[in-house]
Order: structure tokens, then C-alpha cells, then sequence
């Protein structure tokens, strides 16, 4: 507990945790529009290249399944090599695949290309991580969803403005065909930049750089064994499991709709590009209070009613995004379908900001390992829903399956129990987190959360 922020201040820089804050849904927000940059340029990638729709399929399942790995591998990587250096890693080694987009010329290299882009997906891992370790158990999942769903709206901000990029550069007289590939440069600078930036001004943890510290004998996290121990422990734990299916069930339907909907729209509905792109990046700018709003309200249950109550919110959100959904694959009109897609996209957003408000409550030895394999659901449910739409040969007919997966998955939420023990260790930690909030509530901040 010694140095966890108590309070999220918005405005402040000068703590490591709010740079922490700061920096990490940054970092995520760039990775997730380099992530889905090119997915409202699709229609025309697909013209010329001359797509089938099973290849479109499996261009939508490489985008995310090489993210499960990545997932798997950077939680105990954060563990070992502690959160700054594995990001700032990450963004770096991940701009070199969306520089490369400048380069494909036919299906395959563009297959080739876009799977490995997805490996900036594990960046969100990194940003949880971060600041689980940075803030007290009172705000931490206020902390969680807050920074996951600011980095998410980098997938709506893509959808919204990547088609308008795109149109300055034909107004300038660029080819379309050159135009979406040099569109691309955007996210791949940004990526380059915010590196450079997480490096400078960002630190593993309130007490500094887990490598100093392991110098002068502090044990850090999982200690001078790494990560893969931590990974091990996570494994076993049943708990992780069934977040995992609930996280598939949110986020895993948060990214198909992400790689699918602007076609969807544009076939089924027939809206143009900028359209479309506008549809679904309301969609993904959800994020930017939904997840937060996800994550408050699982703290604001948590303080009333105790751990389990995250774990009931959780249940109920997936239940309604559930129904959502298949109001979706059900609306007959352009209207209807995004009403229906912000009704359900909101409960989206929340269930992903109350899983990972549960994340840090499981084992907190095994914070990497617990963070990572829940991350990786999300991809699973999302490269399961692209080989669901490849065996139905329609969108429509896959968002009707995945609103009934989605209501079933929600039972797993109520599964996630904890021991007497468990529960009474977490609720003294929490008491001891609003305690030290009440005392750090006399200093000044320009807007606080506690």
C-alpha cells in the first residue's frame, strides 16, 4: 500500500501515479487506433485486392488472434521487466508493422501485416497493470476502467477519423490506392512519439524502477523468480478463468464490432464510407466515459455491499449487452441498428470496466499473470466470432449468436466467489485505502475522484 494514489487527480502531474495515469491510457489509446486504423479503410483495401469475404474473415481473425499471445507473454514480461520498459517497448517495436502497411501489395502481405499490427493490442495489458500497481484498492478499479476505456476510444477516434484523413489526402491528389497506405503514417508516428514520452517521464511502481529496487533487495510483485511463476499461479486459479469468458464476452464483441461494422453498415444499409465510419467510431467513443463508468460504479458497489457485489454488476451488464445485441442483428433500418449497437456498446463498455475492477481483487501475487490471461479473452472472443462468421457466411447472422453466447457467459460472472479469508484480507486493505483517502483529503487538487 505504501505510496498507492488514493485519489484519481485528473489535473495533476506532478505524482507518479497520475503521470502513470496519464501516460498509460495515452499509450493504449495510440495502439488502439494503429490497431483499427485501417478498418474503415476495408472497402477499399478489398476492391483492390479483390477480397473474398472468407479472406476479409481471416484478415478480421489475424487482426486479433496474434493478441492473445501477445497478451499471454507481456503480463509476466510487466512482472519481470516492470511496466515502463514494457510498454515503451512495445510501442516501439509495434510502430514497425503500421509503417509497414506502406509496403502491401497484395492479400497476403496485407494478411501478413495486419496480424502483426495486432500485436499493439497487448498494450492493455501494461496500462491495467499499471495502474493496479500505482493506486489504492478504494479508486483502483475507478483507476482501471478509467485508463482502458480513454485508450479504447482510440478505436472509435480511428473509425471516426481515418475516412477523413483519407479525403484530405485524395483532395490533395493523392490516389486512394497510395492514399490509405500513407494514412497509416499518422498512427505510426504517434506510436514513436508517446514511446519516447512513457520513457522519459514514467516509473514501474510509487517506489521507482523495479530493477533498482531488486538491486537493493526490495522484492517487487513476483520478486526475483519473474513473471513466469506469476503466470503459473494465475493459471491455477479458477477465478481467472471465468473472467476470462466474461471478458471474451465483452471486449471480444467490443473488437468484432470493431473490425466488422463499417462494412456491415455498408452492405446491409448501403451508408458511404464516411457514414459508416461515423456509426461505429460513436461506438468506440462509448469508451471514454462508459468503461470508467463500469469501473465507478463496481467501487461505489464494493464500499456499500462488499467484493461480491463487483462481481453481481458484472453479470447484469452482460446480461443486458446480451439482449442488446440481439436487437442488433434484428433492426431492419440504419437508425434502429445504431441505436441498437450504442444501447448494447454502453453495457459493452461497463462489463469490460467492472471485469477488470475485479482484476486486481484476484491474487495479487500474480497481478501479471491475472491481467494478462484475462486480456487474452478478450481476443479469443473476438477471433471465436470471426470464425463464427466465417461458418454463417453473414454478420447479421453472427451478432444474433453472440448476443445468446454473451447472456450465457454472464453466468461465469456469478461463478467468480471468494473465501471468507480472501474477502476479509481485501476488505482491511480497503478500509485501510479509505482511511489514508480521508487523510490525503486535505490536500489541494483541481478534480479529484475518491
Amino acid at each position: 500500500m505504501s505510496g498507492k494514489a488514493t485519489r484519481i487527480e485528473l489535473f495533476q502531474w506532478r505524482t507518479p501515479p497520475m503521470r502513470a495515469f496519464h501516460l498509460s491510457w495515452l499509450a493504449f489509446f495510440v495502439c488502439f487506433f494503429a490497431w483499427f486504423a485501417v478498418a474503415p479503410l476495408m472497402p477499399l483495401v478489398k476492391d483492390e485486392f479483390h477480397l473474398s469475404a472468407d479472406q476479409i474473415a481471416n484478415i478480421n481473425i489475424a487482426a486479433v488472434a496474434v493478441t492473445i499471445f501477445g497478451r499471454l507473454l507481456i503480463g509476466p514480461l510487466c512482472d519481470s521487466l516492470g511496466p515502463r520498459r514494457t510498454y515503451t517497448g512495445l510501442l516501439l517495436l509495434g510502430s514497425l508493422p503500421v509503417f509497414g502497411m506502406l509496403l502491401a501489395r497484395d492479400y497476403t502481405s496485407f494478411l501478413l501485416v495486419r496480424m502483426a499490427i495486432g500485436i499493439v493490442g497487448a498494450g492493455f495489458v501494461v496500462t491495467q497493470y499499471h495502474t493496479s500497481v500505482m493506486f489504492a484498492p478504494n479508486v483502483v478499479g475507478t483507476a482501471n476502467a478509467t485508463t482502458a476505456g480513454w485508450g479504447n476510444a482510440g478505436g472509435g477516434a480511428a473509425q471516426a477519423a481515418m475516412p477523413w484523413v483519407l479525403a484530405g489526402l485524395v483532395a490533395l491528389g493523392v490516389s486512394s490506392g497510395l492514399g490509405w497506405r500513407v494514412a497509416m503514417l499518422v498512427p505510426a508516428v504517434l506510436m514513436v512519439v508517446v514511446g519516447v514520452l512513457y520513457w522519459k517521464y514514467t516509473q514501474d511502481c510509487p517506489q521507482g524502477d523495479y530493477r533498482e529496487l531488486r538491486k537493493r533487495g526490495i522484492a517487487v510483485n513476483s520478486g526475483k523468480g519473474g513473471g513466469w511463476s506469476a503466470f503459473r499461479l494465475a493459471a491455477r486459479n479458477y477465478r481467472v478463468w471465468m473472467l476470462f469468458v466474461t471478458y471474451a464476452g465483452c471486449f471480444g464483441i467490443e473488437l468484432f464490432v470493431h473490425g466488422v461494422a463499417a462494412g456491415y453498415y455498408v452492405d446491409r444499409f448501403g451508408l458511404n464510407l464516411r457514414s459508416a465510419g461515423l456509426a461505429v467510431g460513436c461506438f468506440g467513443l462509448l469508451a471514454l466515459f462508459a468503461r470508467a463508468l463500469g469501473g465507478l460504479a463496481s467501487d461505489r458497489l464494493a464500499r456499500k455491499h462488499g467484493l461480491p457485489a463487483r462481481a453481481r454488476l458484472l453479470c447484469i451488464l452482460m446480461l443486458v449487452e446480451g439482449v442488446g445485441l440481439l436487437w442488433f442483428s434484428g433492426a431492419q433500418a440504419a437508425s434502429t441498428a445504431v441505436a441498437a449497437m450504442l444501447a448494447f456498446g454502453l453495457c459493452t463498455h461497463m462489463a469490460c470496466g467492472a471485469t477488470y475492477a475485479l482484476v486486481p481483487f484476484i491474487d495479487r501475487k500474480a497481478l501479471g499473470g491475472v491481467a494478462g490471461i484475462v486480456g487474452a479473452g478478450g481476443n479469443v472472443g473476438a477471433v471465436a466470432a470471426g470464425f463464427l462468421q466465417k461458418a454463417t457466411g453473414s454478420v447479421q447472422h453472427t451478432f444474433m449468436y453472440l448476443g445468446g453466447f454473451v447472456i450465457a457467459g454472464s453466468l461465469c460472472a456469478l461463478a467468480v466467489r471468494f473465501s471468507h479469508e480472501h474477502t476479509a484480507h481485501e476488505e482491511r486493505l480497503y478500509r485501510e485505502s479509505l482511511q489514508q483517502g480521508r487523510a490525503d483529503a486535505s490536500a489541494p487538487a483541481a478534480l479529484a475522484i475518491d
